[in-house]
């Protein structure tokens, strides 16, 4: 087989939140059966045919990295991890959707990310506030994926799903829910598919057909995230 160009997509997220089930999920097509934490970072790749069943569709190597670690760890630990965040075209933020405070905490590991040049020993934010109109000028493509969705009382689901749409919208991504012990949930056709289709699109569309390629490689003249407006109790 040829030799494929690739892109780098992050996935981030708390301990615990099912990042490794996810990406196991997505380049393996199976459920994982005996899931641990990740140190450091671990990597898996996925075949994604780009703009499949057009002229244009060329296949590509999506790199998954899994980061480790917490928002609240010691600034040595985010200061190590953020060389990770170099040369990323994309992200993946992943949230336990039985677990409010893991969906909060994406606001964070997105700061972390998108600010590591100008803030390379963690996340600093200014006064409680987050501006959701930077993200809609943020050229990296972000996905928000819910995870342990069959986990959710029938009765909580409403709220749970306002929840995520806040989110959503917030980042100005779209959102997948799902239960990554189930591969149904990414069944070829269903709806769920058809968006992590058209994210990998996009972020190969970032990489390699952008008028400046260059602005994809790194976050060095990102401006700073700020928060401004959290829809959580």
């Amino acid at each position: 087989m040829a030799s494929l160009d690739r892109v780098k997509v992050l996935v981030l997220g708390d301990s615990g939140v099912g990042k490794s089930s996810l990406v196991h999920l997505l380049c393996q097509n199976q459920v994982l059966g005996n899931p641990s934490w990740t140190v450091g970072c671990s990597l898996d790749v996925r075949i994604h045919d780009y703009k499949e069943g057009t002229p244009e569709e060329k296949t590509y190597y999506i790199e998954l990295w899994d980061v480790g670690g917490s928002v609240g760890c010691v600034s040595s630990i985010k200061s190590t991890r953020a060389v990770f965040y170099n040369s990323v075209n994309g992200i993946i933020l992943v949230h336990d959707l039985t677990n409010k405070k893991s969906s909060q905490n994406l606001y964070r590991w997105s700061l972390e990310a998108l600010n590591k040049d100008s803030s390379p020993t963690g996340v600093i934010v200014s006064n409680g506030d987050y501006d959701r109109e930077q993200f809609a000028e943020n050229p990296v493509p972000l996905l928000l994926i819910g995870t342990k969705f069959d986990q959710i009382p029938e009765n909580k689901r409403s709220d749970v799903l306002n929840r995520t749409a806040f989110l959503s919208e917030d980042f100005n991504a779209e959102e997948i829910n799902l239960d990554c012990t189930n591969p149904r949930y990414l069944a070829a056709g269903t709806s769920n598919a058809v968006k992590l289709s058209r994210f990998f699109d996009k972020v190969v569309e970032k990489r390699y057909f952008t008028r400046d390629p260059s602005q994809m490689a790194g976050f060095t003249d990102r401006k700073r995230f700020n928060f401004k407006s959290l829809h959580y109790d």
